[in-house]
């Protein structure tokens, strides 16, 4: 028995991303403007390779971009998106793109 139980519990809840076979690395962009839209950051990370998908999130009574999302590439096209387009400028403010952290969204015991 490889992990028992509960090692086999872990696995199933967060599966890695794949696509066809194939991993996918999730990236985090932060200081996004308020009007920025699925299509147009399509189109901006669309430039480095094909985007699997695109999350926005919006606040639930304007509908507006709250200023941050994830989207997910292949390896080596995040990497080529993540370093083009850091610190580039989206509607006046420069965008933070990194790959997204696990540990950092989780919440840790004080």
């Amino acid at each position: 028995m490889s992990g028992g139980f509960f090692g086999t519990c872990l696995r199933a809840r967060h599966p890695p991303l794949n696509y066809e076979g194939r991993s996918l690395k999730k990236m985090f962009v932060s200081n996004l403007p308020a009007d920025a839209s699925e299509e147009n950051m399509r189109e901006l990370f669309s430039e480095f390779g094909v985007v699997r998908s695109i999350s926005i999130s919006r606040d639930i009574f304007t509908g507006k971009c709250r200023g941050f999302g994830t989207v997910a590439m292949e390896g080596h096209e995040a990497r080529a998106a993540i370093a083009g387009l850091n610190g580039r400028t989206l509607g006046d403010k420069p965008l933070r793109v990194r790959y997204e952290d696990p540990k950092a969204s989780s919440h840790r015991r004080r």
